[in-house]
C-alpha cells in the first residue's frame, strides 16, 4: 500500500505545474488527497519518501544521510551493501532493477551523460562531491550495479594517520616542498591523505588541482580545481587528465596536486615536478613504495612518447622524493604503514625506495636530509 501510494503521489507531483522547487507541503496535499485517513506519522513517512525519490536517491537516501557510511553499493536488485567505518554490512533494502536504472538514469542525465547498452559504463560525481559509478547489462550479469563513495564533508587531520613524530616529518616535507606520491589499494584513503598533507602547503603558495573526479577540499583562499571531463553522448568533448596536467603549467601554479595518476599522465606530473614545481603531491594505486615506482614507470611507458626504461627512471628519480604507503587495517582504520624515500642507484640507474621507518634514527636521518635540502 504505501509503495503504491508513494508511486501514485510522485506520478501526480511529476505532472504538477506548480514549478521546478518542490515543496514538502504541496507534497503532503497530494497525500491527504490520495489517502485522507493516513495517520500523521504515516503521512510523515510517505512526504519523506516522496521527496527523496523526487529530489535525491530514493531508497538510498537514509543511507546516502548517515554519516558513518563511506561508500554504498548496489550489486543488482535487492542487493545493497555498505561501508560503515570501514567495515562492509549488507542492507535490508528492497529495490528492484527498474528503479536502479532509474536511479542511474537520474544521476547522468543532468550531467549530459548517456549509460545505454551501447554504452554501458558511467562515471558521475553528485553535487555534494560523492563519486558514483554505474555498470549496466549486458556488462553487468546479474542486474544493473551502482557505486556511490561518498564525499567525506569533515577533513581528516594528518595526526589521524601516523605517529606524531611521523605526522611532523611528513608535515615538514610539504612545507620543505618535497614531491610526495601517496601509494595504496582502492579504499585504503590516498585521497583522504593526500587532502591532510596538502593542508600543510603555505597559505602564500598558488596551488592547482588536476582530477578524475573532483574530490580534493583543500582549505584555503588560493587554489584552481581542474576536473577531466569524459566524453558526451555523442562521443566528443572528452578532456583527459593529462590535458589538465598540461595546461595546468599555464597556470603559474606554485604546487600541482593530480588527485590520482592512473596512465600516460604520469609522465606529465614527473616533467611538471622536474620544471620548477617543487612540493607537488599525486597518489597512484600500488601494494607499497617499491611497487608504486614500477606502477609509474609503467604508466609513462604506456604513453605515445617513446622514451627508454633508463630514461623514464631518470625522470622518476629526479622527480619524486617521497613516497608514502597507506593500508585500511581489519579494523578500518586507515593508516600509514611506510614512508620511502627515492633514490638514483647508481649502479643500476633505476629508483630505488629506501624505507625510512615511522619512528628511529631512519627516519631522523630522513627528516635532517629534507630540511639541509629545504635550507
Amino acid at each position: 500500500m504505501t509503495v503504491e501510494l508513494c508511486r501514485q503521489v510522485h506520478q501526480r507531483l511529476l505532472a504538477d505545474a506548480s514549478g521546478p522547487t518542490i515543496d514538502p507541503r504541496r507534497v503532503a496535499e497530494l497525500v491527504r488527497e490520495a489517502a485522507p485517513l493516513l495517520g500523521a506519522e504515516s503521512l510523515r513517512a510517505v512526504v519523506a519518501e516522496v521527496m527523496a525519490e523526487a529530489t535525491g536517491l530514493g531508497v538510498l537516501e537514509p543511507l546516502m544521510a548517515d554519516p558513518a557510511v563511506s561508500e554504498v553499493m548496489v550489486n543488482g536488485p535487492d542487493r545493497v551493501w555498505v561501508e560503515r567505518e570501514g567495515r562492509l554490512e549488507r542492507v535490508d533494502l528492497q529495490i528492484d532493477a527498474a528503479g536502479i536504472e532509474h536511479l542511474i538514469e537520474k544521476i547522468v542525465a543532468p550531467l549530459g551523460l548517456r549509460i545505454d547498452r551501447s554504452s554501458p559504463l558511467v562515471d558521475a560525481r553528485l553535487p555534494d562531491g560523492s563519486r558514483v559509478n554505474a555498470v549496466i547489462p549486458p556488462l553487468a550479469v546479474d542486474g544493473p550495479c551502482l557505486t556511490v563513495r561518498r564525499f567525506a564533508a569533515v577533513a581528516v587531520p594528518l595526526a589521524d594517520f601516523c605517529p606524531p613524530d611521523l605526522a611532523a616529518f611528513l608535515a615538514g616535507a610539504v612545507e620543505a616542498r618535497q614531491n610526495i606520491v601517496v601509494s595504496g589499494g582502492t579504499g585504503a584513503g590516498k585521497t583522504t591523505l593526500l587532502n591532510a598533507l596538502a593542508a600543510c602547503i603555505g597559505p602564500d603558495d598558488r596551488v592547482v588541482t588536476v582530477e578524475d573526479a573532483a574530490e580534493l577540499r583543500l582549505a584555503r583562499e588560493h587554489v584552481v580545481r581542474l576536473e577531466a571531463r569524459p566524453p558526451n553522448a555523442e562521443g566528443v568533448g572528452e578532456v583527459r587528465v593529462r590535458d589538465l596536467v598540461r595546461n595546468a603549467l599555464r597556470m603559474r601554479p606554485d604546487r600541482i596536486v593530480v588527485g590520482e595518476v592512473r596512465g600516460p599522465e604520469a609522465l606529465d606530473m614527473l616533467q611538471a615536478m622536474n620544471t620548477g614545481h617543487e612540493g607537488s603531491l599525486s597518489t597512484c594505486h600500488a601494494n607499497g613504495p617499491v611497487d608504486a615506482l614500477r606502477r609509474l614507470e609503467t604508466m609513462v611507458l604506456m604513453g605515445d612518447v617513446a622514451l627508454p626504461l633508463d630514461a623514464v627512471r631518470d625522470q622518476i628519480a629526479g622527480a619524486l622524493d617521497l613516497v608514502v604507503q597507506v593500508e585500511r587495517g581489519a579494523d578500518g582504520r586507515r593508516a600509514v604503514t611506510a614512508v620511502a624515500e627515492v633514490v638514483p642507484d647508481r649502479e643500476r640507474g633505476a629508483p630505488v625506495a629506501v624505507r625510512a621507518l615511522a619512528n628511529g634514527s631512519g627516519l631522523q636521518r630522513a627528516a635532517e636530509r629534507v630540511r639541509r635540502v629545504a635550507t
